[in-house]
């Protein structure tokens, strides 16, 4: 019997100060996040980080909790419920971190009867702070504790004729609504050498600004490249004009180098040179989140407009858009059979 796991980020159970220590402890502590030595990410993470971050992050929580709970879990939760109706198998949801646990989610199907589950990683493109820590943790879990259960991984979708079709179309609402002057595709950034860690060829992503553009085994794996992609995909299915639409990635943390341009100070430079309607869309996110709802929607904004901007405005993520839904219940239908 088959059927599918659909894994989201996750999120802290409350907006308190000890839930989100707690969700933050296991999210930093993920050797495919901070991918340091155990014991230098140990000292970052529970020495430096969890003693002051925490209350910071609860205060940004609070601006965008919903009553009934995380906007991420709630979309989320939305989305799964919309797309097993829909699905000729059991559908099951989990979070990589936090509540519902990918245990819990297998558990879930495995009482069911499933023997064969389509795991789908709720990102576009590959990362290993993304994708890749949630294969890896989930045939951890079926090879301890579900030997009887074979897994199979949805790969990267960014390049998939449908989702880049919703996706567009979802885009499209929002451009003829605002009319704004300038469309901004802002991916959740990642350090650099996370780039070079991923590339299976040892040689060839340099991040030299034409290694995304030359066809290459690595790009399977590139996020960069992935990114970039998505993008231009989006752009050719819209006929977006040159010179009215840029990629950028946001969330950097630490000192190291980070995927550029930034978002932050891409979206200020838009301002000072006189851009007044600016449109931002995160592409590397399917349910709005913290990164969506506060850092760009609250932090960019405010931030924008106080460098000469006028409008702002944020495209949502698709999170339970009826057509993504009906979307990723093809991929589980066509997969069964």
């Amino acid at each position: 019997m088959k059927g599918a796991l659909l894994v989201n980020l996750g999120s802290p159970d409350s907006t308190s100060v000890k839930d989100v220590k707690n969700y933050l402890d296991e999210f930093l502590m993920d050797k495919r996040v901070i991918d340091t030595p155990y014991l230098i990410r140990a000292f970052v993470v529970k020495g430096i980080i969890l003693n002051t971050r925490p209350k910071k992050s609860a205060e940004a929580y609070k601006k965008i909790w919903w009553p009934e709970g995380s906007p991420l879990i709630v979309l989320s939760e939305r989305l799964h419920t919309k797309v097993k109706t829909q699905a000729n198998t059991p559908v099951e949801l989990a979070m990589r971190y936090g509540k519902p646990s990918i245990h819990s989610g297998i558990q879930k199907l495995s009482d069911q009867g499933v023997t064969e589950i389509l795991l789908i990683p709720l990102y576009p493109q590959f990362a290993m702070a993304t994708t890749e820590t949630i294969v890896v943790l989930a045939n951890k879990i079926v090879k301890k504790h579900f030997p009887h259960i074979k897994i199979t991984d949805v790969p990267a979708f960014y390049n998939k004729k449908d989702y880049i079709e919703v996706l567009s179309n979802s885009i499209q609402k929002h451009l003829k609504a605002n009319k704004p002057d300038y469309l901004l595709f802002s991916y959740h950034g990642v350090p650099e050498r996370h780039i070079k860690k991923s590339d299976i060829t040892k040689s060839h992503c340099k991040i030299d600004g034409s290694c995304c553009n030359t066809p290459s085994p690595a790009h399977e794996f590139c996020y960069r490249h992935q990114c970039y992609q998505t993008t231009k995909n989006v752009a050719e299915f819209l006929n977006l004009k040159e010179g009215t639409y840029s990629t950028s990635f946001q969330s950097r943390l630490g000192r190291d180098p980070w995927l550029q341009p930034y978002t932050d100070k891409t979206i200020d430079e838009f301002a000072q040179k006189g851009i007044k309607n600016l449109a931002v869309v995160t592409p590397a996110f399917v349910s709005d989140c913290l990164e969506t709802l506060e850092e760009i929607g609250m932090e960019a904004k405010e931030s924008f407009k106080e460098n000469g901007g006028e409008q702002f405005s944020t495209i949502p993520c698709l999170n339970d858009d009826d057509i993504w839904a009906q979307t990723v219940a093809n991929w589980i239908n066509n997969w069964a059979q």
